[in-house]
C-alpha cells in the first residue's frame, strides 16, 4: 500500500504554505505522491484552478515525490494542452508528473467553456488516446485557426516514456469500467458510495482489465480519504468534529446547488436544522467508523486493510479538511508510522 497527500478544500488564510510544508515533509519521508485538483469559482476547493501551475511549483520545492493533478477536469481544455502542460511538469520535475482525469461535476466550472459539458464524459474518454498519443511521439490531427488539418507533436519532449493515467471514478459504475477498457489508474474516493459499493464497482473494473488485455499488477487503484491520525482516539474525534462537520455541511451545500429540478423539500437546506445536525453526524460517524483515516496508527490500520482487501492499493489522504494546519503537519508523523507499516 502507497500512500500520498491530497488536496481539494483549502483555506485561504495562508494559500499555499500549507501545501508546500506537507509536500517537503512527504518528499523526506517516503510518500509517494502529492495531488492537487483542478476548481473554479468557489470558496470549497477553490484555492485550486490549475494543477500543472501549482504542480511545477511543487515540483521545484521537492527531489522524489511524484507531481499529480487530481483531477484535471478534461472537458474544460484541449487534450493537447494538457499534455503540453504536464510536459513541462515532468521536465521540471524530471520525470515525476501523473495525471488524473475527471468529466467534472459542477456546472459553475464549465463558464470556463460551457460548449465541454453536455458531451463532457465522451470528451474525457476520448482524451486518453489523444494524450497518450502524443506522450509517446506520436503526432496527431487537428484543425488550425484556418481551418486547414494539420499534424501537431508535442514540445517540450517529456522525461517519462509513457505518462500515467487516471480516470477519476466516483458515482458511474460505467466510468469503471471505462478505466479498465483503456487500461487506465483509478483515482475514487467514498462520495455518494458505501464501501460495499466501492468493492463492487472495483471488481467491474479489475474483470474488465483482464477481459481487455490489460495486467491488474501494473495498475493502482487510487482512493482518497479523510485523514487526520493522532495518539488518542477520543482525542482525535474531539479535534476533528468541528471542522469535520463545517467541511460536510460546505460539502452537501455543493451538491445541492449542482441537482437540477431537485424536488421541494430534497435538498439539505430543506430540512431543519435539527435535521442537518442528525445528517451530519450520522455522516461524520460513517466516516469516523469505516471511511476515513481519523483516529490513532492501530484504529486506522483496519481501514486499510478493509480497502486493501478490495484492491486498493494507494491512499491519498486529504488533509485540508480545516484542521489546524498546524496541527496537520505535527500529525504527519503518526500518518508516517502507519504508512511504514505497509512499506
Amino acid at each position: 500500500m502507497d500512500f500520498s497527500l491530497i488536496f481539494f478544500s483549502g483555506d485561504e488564510k495562508n494559500k499555499y504554505r500549507f501545501v508546500l510544508d506537507a509536500a517537503r515533509y512527504a518528499d523526506e519521508n517516503g510518500f509517494t505522491a502529492i495531488w492537487t485538483p483542478e476548481r473554479h469559482f468557489h470558496r470549497f476547493g477553490g484555492l485550486y484552478p490549475n494543477p500543472s501551475v501549482l504542480g511545477a511549483g511543487l515540483a521545484m520545492h521537492t527531489q522524489r515525490l511524484q507531481i499529480r493533478a487530481g483531477s484535471v477536469i478534461l472537458p474544460l481544455h484541449s487534450p493537447i494542452r494538457v499534455a503540453e502542460e504536464w510536459a513541462v511538469v515532468d521536465n521540471l520535475s524530471r520525470g515525476r508528473a501523473g495525471i488524473a482525469l475527471a468529466t467534472g461535476f459542477s456546472p459553475l466550472d464549465f463558464a470556463i467553456r460551457p460548449e465541454g459539458w453536455s458531451d463532457r464524459r465522451q470528451r474525457t474518454f476520448d482524451a486518453v488516446g489523444t494524450i497518450r498519443e502524443l506522450w509517446e511521439g506520436a503526432p496527431v490531427y487537428v484543425q488550425d485557426g484556418l481551418g486547414n488539418h494539420v499534424e501537431v507533436e508535442l514540445h517540450p519532449q517529456p522525461v517519462q516514456p509513457e505518462l500515467p493515467i487516471w480516470l477519476t471514478c466516483t458515482k458511474s459504475v460505467e466510468t469503471f469500467e471505462t478505466a479498465g477498457r483503456l487500461g487506465c489508474n483509478v483515482l475514487t474516493a467514498l462520495i455518494d458510495m458505501t464501501n460495499e459499493e466501492l468493492e463492487e464497482k472495483l471488481a467491474v473494473y479489475y474483470k474488465t482489465l483482464e477481459e481487455y488485455g490489460h495486467d491488474p499488477d501494473s495498475t493502482t487503484v487510487t482512493l482518497m480519504l479523510h485523514t487526520f491520525i493522532g495518539t488518542d482516539l477520543d482525542e482525535v474525534r474531539e479535534t476533528v468534529w468541528p471542522p469535520f462537520s463545517d467541511y460536510l455541511r460546505s460539502f452537501f451545500t455543493v451538491i445541492d446547488s449542482q441537482k437540477k429540478n431537485l424536488a421541494p423539500g430534497a435538498g439539505v437546506r430543506d430540512i431543519s436544522a435539527d435535521d442537518q445536525d442528525e445528517l451530519i453526524k450520522f455522516a461524520f460517524d460513517k466516516y469516523f467508523e469505516k471511511g476515513a483515516l481519523l483516529g490513532t496508527p492501530d484504529s486506522c490500520a483496519a481501514v486499510v486493510d478493509r480497502f486493501q482487501g478490495m484492491g486498493v492499493n494507494e491512499i491519498a489522504c486529504l488533509i485540508d479538511f480545516g484542521v489546524d494546519e498546524d496541527l496537520v503537519v505535527q500529525s504527519l508523523s503518526y500518518l508516517n508510522e502507519l504508512r511504514r507499516r505497509y512499506a
